[in-house]
């Protein structure tokens, strides 16, 4: 009979990845001469061989090298070759093995191959039958692994997929407080670190704040240290924790933040200036940077390195269509394992998660923020309105006044005085009596305009310690829906420390009501409302700067003047109602015209120095 040999079907892995780098195939046989062949052959193929004469030498051999597959003879001098295959299995269910017998009998191969041996040879070998074998349960091998590691993926991606759209679910039900932003923040981290996530051993969350000024630490999780991250990993293997038990844990985890990298990640910040550091560069960029043995693409802080106790990990920009938000840093700080792109690119998903929860919770801290405004505006307006009402009288009055003035008091004054003056030429009882009730009626007329031009009463301030910033701000709510309607720009300009000044607040908050009042009138088609405290050793200086039409020429001098006023409408009582709260106060009151356009009006009060 002529024995005929086919061409091996064609592999569907490349041979040169059926071995991982140091893996070794053993063989085992108590023949020198059979093992040299064999061992020769091999490393002709390619394929990097030990060898083992016993049952003893094969467990040393396997102690000491990574085994992927087992050319084992059954007939050893110190064992079974066929009782040693459940060993090999259990020890390894990924080893491969091959069986090699002189004893052609298919009792034996069946009992082998139930045992867990992947294919039987009879002596002697064909050097083209073993290849063909070898070749065969070396791919079956590879394939069975990567077939494991696929699944794995594939569960973790879903495990990731479930993560995001339990997010988005979160995020389209309901609106996010400060508080459900930090659990949806350390949500995501926690996908990036479980081994059911991302995998990484450590991140790092740090935004911007508020002002965009700095970008600050906000979260971290992750081992503090190389030894507490083998121990963590043993917990949770030990307790047999996965990725819903962890998110279970996560309103426990947001009260407790004392831990180590917590710490770190407390002390990171960034001045938001800063363009070529490493952290800004990445927002600003939007694109991902990844350092590898402190280098990457850009410049690398040594601080940020002594920081983070490491030297490779990646940087993911967080960022919404209108803003920066942040950056997510993520390493693998024990296990000191490469960052594939692979990697970076599921990160960068989960970063479009925190992006999407932070920016979020910015619109509804936003509309929280307004909705507060025009509750504390509508509660300032039922508690001052007779502030308003008061600040309107005076407007009102101070334009009759000024009609009356022009109109009644010269007139008046020339009726008085030529009743006055005909009483001490005529001598006529008669005449003098109508004389002198003229000269009387001229006189209350007088009184009364007298009395309209000081309508302001001279109210004795009641003074008590109090802070500054709630009087201007209050004031500001006064005028809130002027400012919306009017499109104008407000700003703040406050120190860190709210000055105590001993005032009336009512009257102090009268004077700013005015001064803002004239600012506005003065912008009607919107401009910029400055106003900026300064603190001085005995004193607190308030400037409040407009964009209006100014003063006009020389008109800064005239503050004192009842009738001063730049307005088509209106005499400027307001001014001097201003002028003199703050001399009651042991103040002084300046205005003057800016360079740039618009009014500056300085405040001088005496500030009251805590002991």
């Amino acid at each position: 009979m002529i024995e005929q040999h086919f061409p091996p079907p064609p592999l569907s892995i490349a041979e040169d990845e059926f071995l991982e780098e140091g893996e070794v195939i053993v063989i085992v046989d108590d023949f020198p001469d059979i093992v040299a062949l064999l061992q020769d052959f091999l490393e002709q193929q390619g394929y990097a061989s030990v060898t083992a004469d016993s049952a003893a030498t094969l467990k040393s051999q396997l102690a000491a090298h990574k085994a992927a597959l087992v050319l084992l003879d059954i007939g050893l001098p110190d064992a079974d070759g066929s009782k040693l295959l459940p060993e090999l299995k259990a020890e390894d269910p990924d080893r491969a093995v091959i069986m090699l017998t002189a004893v052609t009998d298919l009792q034996t191969a069946l009992t082998c191959l139930r045992y867990g041996a992947d294919d039987y040879l009879a002596k002697p070998v064909h050097f083209t039958d073993l290849l063909a074998t070898l070749r065969r349960v070396l791919e079956k091998r590879r394939l069975a692994i990567r077939n494991r590691q696929y699944q794995r993926e594939i569960e973790k991606a879903n495990y990731r997929i479930g993560l995001a759209h339990q997010l988005a679910m979160k995020m389209n039900s309901a609106y996010l407080s400060m508080t459900e932003l930090d659990e949806m923040l350390l949500a995501i981290l926690i996908g990036i670190t479980a081994d059911e996530g991302l995998g990484f051993n450590r991140a790092f969350l740090a935004l911007f704040n508020e002002s965009g000024a700095t970008l600050e630490g906000r979260l971290a999780i992750g081992p503090g240290s190389r030894e507490d991250g083998n121990r963590i990993w043993q917990d949770l293997q030990d307790q047999d924790l996965g990725l819903n038990d962890l998110f279970e844990r996560i309103q426990d985890n947001t009260n407790s933040r004392d831990d180590e990298v917590n710490k770190i990640v407390r002390a990171l910040r960034v001045d938001a200036t800063d363009r070529e550091h490493l952290l800004i560069r990445t927002v600003r960029e939007r694109t991902s940077i990844l350092v590898q043995g402190g280098k990457a693409r850009c410049s690398v802080p040594l601080e940020l390195i002594g920081l983070l106790q490491e030297d490779s990990f990646v940087v993911i920009p967080l960022y919404s269509p209108s803003r920066d938000l942040g950056v997510i840093i993520a390493d693998h700080f024990v296990n000191r394992s490469p960052i594939d792109a692979e990697r970076i690119r599921a990160l960068e998903s989960f970063a479009s998660q925190a992006s999407l929860a932070i920016e979020h919770c910015h619109l509804y801290m936003d509309m929280q923020r307004k909705i507060q405004e025009l509750e504390s505006t509508s509660q300032e307006l039922e508690k001052n309105k007779d502030l308003l009402v008061e600040a309107e009288r005076y407007s009102a009055l101070g334009h009759m006044a000024a009609q009356l003035a022009h109109s009644i008091r010269n007139p008046i004054t020339a009726i008085g005085g030529t009743a006055r003056l005909l009483a001490r030429k005529i001598e006529d009882k008669d005449l003098l009596r109508f004389l002198a009730m003229m000269s009387g009626e001229a006189e209350k007329i007088e009184k009364t305009l007298e009395d309209l031009f000081s309508f302001v009463e001279q109210v004795k301030p009641e003074l008590e310690r109090t802070h500054l910033f709630p009087l201007i701000h209050k004031s500001l709510l006064l005028h809130y829906s002027a400012v919306k309607e009017q499109r104008i720009k407000q700003v703040m300009l406050l120190p860190d420390t709210d000055p105590l000044v001993e005032v009336d607040p009512r009257l102090i908050q009268q004077a700013l009501v005015h001064l803002i009042r004239n600012s506005l009138e003065a912008m009607p088609d919107g401009g910029e409302l400055v106003i900026e405290v300064t603190l001085e050793p005995d004193e607190v200086r308030i400037l409040m700067r407009d964009t209006g039409h100014g003063l006009g020429e020389s008109s800064g001098e005239s503050v004192a003047n009842p009738f001063f006023t730049t307005k088509m409408v209106g005499t400027g009582m307001g001014l001097t109602l201003v002028k003199r709260i703050i001399d009651d106060h042991g103040g002084m009151l300046s205005l003057e015209n800016r360079e740039a356009g618009g009014t500056r009006a300085t405040i001088l009060l005496p500030r009251v120095v805590e002991e």
